[in-house]
């Protein structure tokens, strides 16, 4: 029963003059899950998005962390089931699924 309660992802591209940061904050709550992206542009102001997830559309979450840790399992096991099939959140803060 692992859950994530909290997650924050920092991703920074320097290319020349133009360098790109995003930031990625998860926070779990009694409700769901809310995911704060922000993406700034070389001097531009940051540009902030907010996604909220109610816990129907959660069950079975697997965000990054929960992920490596799977995957260890898995490769100690030396065997994946069939269609393992989980709910993940992509790189933009949107709902997808990740499947091994």
């Amino acid at each position: 029963q692992l859950e994530t309660l909290e997650q924050e992802e920092q991703e920074r591209l320097e290319l020349r003059a133009h360098p790109v940061e995003r930031r990625t904050h998860m926070v779990s709550h009694q409700h769901g899950m809310t995911v704060m992206k922000t993406i700034r542009e070389g001097e531009a102001e940051p540009q902030c998005q907010s996604f909220s997830y109610g816990q129907a559309e959660l069950r079975g979450l697997l965000l990054e962390g929960a992920s490596l840790l799977l995957l260890r399992v898995l490769a100690c096991r030396r065997a994946v089931p069939p269609s393992l099939v989980f709910p993940a959140i992509d790189t933009e803060g949107h709902l997808c699924t990740s499947s091994y």
